[in-house]
């Protein structure tokens, strides 16, 4: 190899190396912003702990194989021609072929018996929460073993330290549920029941989505989950369990509206003659963290914006818009609801 061949073929290396240095910089710091309520590398359940630790191992390893490759390659292009013994070959081998295969070796073993214990199913007797997958939003139900079931939607609570079995379907397209603060994703198929355990290791409120396209207001599809102490989610779920409590004044006025324009056709208000189940549950809507599963404040000018004008919220949802109704029965309309805690 010529002199210039090889000046040329390391600068090329060089470049390379200095493009790779980049790289790793610029990945360094996106994963420094890699936290928050939505974050699998800031973990906050069993499950996303064990993926977690999984990702820094496939991460470690991957480093190892970039550095024996590269090493190899800086070595070819700084050495000089001539024949090569025994130990450059051992070096070319070991680096190029036993080091990579090792280090792939050990994560496969890794990630293989880590899968056990992210899909073992929640200990007899453990609270179980049926969710639902619709175009676009979550349907929950709570099937506490001595009590009704409790429903609503869009939002999950659930004890600190305790498994939770959860079962996933859905009724129209493919969704995928995903916490990924608290455990792995897991697909809801049309026809078949799935199944994930949650163990909440921490309390706070994370964001969970729905991360297989299921149709145009994929990306609106998100719901909380506030995670509490037991004592607390004890007697929350108990609230829930509840009937609607009486309303007074403009809430009353919102209260008959809802009934004579339709809207228990399609929900359900316990204590009231609304009974209906193609939409989401509402009778403690005004406690939940948002409306319009995770994409609006939960605030008067949120249900207002909400009952008006649902399309242009989220496109494609099947809620009829009731914006020709005046601007005092929209008020009245988003105070009842604000009231349903």
């Amino acid at each position: 190899m010529s002199a210039e061949v090889r000046s040329g073929a390391w600068r090329i290396v060089s470049a390379s190396i200095e493009a790779c240095e980049r790289i790793v910089c610029a990945c360094a710091l996106l994963l420094a912003g890699c936290g928050g309520p939505q974050s699998a590398l800031e973990p906050a359940g069993r499950g996303a702990e064990r993926i977690a630790l999984l990702f820094w191992w496939m991460a470690g390893g991957t480093a190892v194989i970039w550095l024996a490759v590269v090493g190899l390659a800086v070595y070819a292009f700084r050495v000089q021609p001539g024949p090569r013994g025994k130990q450059t070959a051992l070096l070319i081998i070991g680096g190029g072929a036993v080091v990579p295969t090792l280090v792939l070796g050990v994560l496969l073993a890794f990630g293989l018996a880590e899968m056990p214990g992210l899909l073992a199913p929640a200990p007899e007797g453990s609270l179980r929460i049926a969710v639902t997958g619709e175009q676009f939003w979550w349907r929950v139900r709570y099937l506490p073993p001595s009590r009704e079931p409790v429903e609503l939607a869009n939002e999950i609570r659930l004890p600190v330290g305790e498994p939770v079995q959860l079962i996933l379907e859905s009724p129209d397209v493919i969704h995928s549920f995903w916490i990924p603060s608290i455990a792995g994703k897991m697909d809801m198929i049309p026809g078949r029941v799935t199944r994930l355990t949650l163990e909440p290791t921490r309390t706070g409120t994370f964001r969970g989505a729905c991360a297989e396209f299921c149709g145009e207001s994929h990306a609106l599809m998100g719901f909380h989950v506030v995670v509490q102490e037991r004592e607390d989610f004890a007697r929350w779920l108990e609230r829930q369990g509840a009937s609607a409590r009486p309303a007074a004044g403009l809430a009353a006025r919102g209260r008959e509206l809802f009934l004579a324009n339709g809207c228990g056709a399609c929900h359900t208000v316990r204590g009231t003659p609304a009974d209906g189940v193609v939409g989401p549950d509402l009778t403690h809507v005004g406690s939940r963290v948002s409306l319009g599963a995770g994409i609006l404040r939960n605030e008067p000018g949120g249900f207002r914006r909400w009952i008006a004008s649902p399309e242009h919220v989220k496109p494609g949802v099947l809620m009829p818009a009731f914006g020709m109704l005046p601007a005092g029965d929209l008020q009245a309309l988003a105070a009842w609801l604000e009231e349903l805690e």
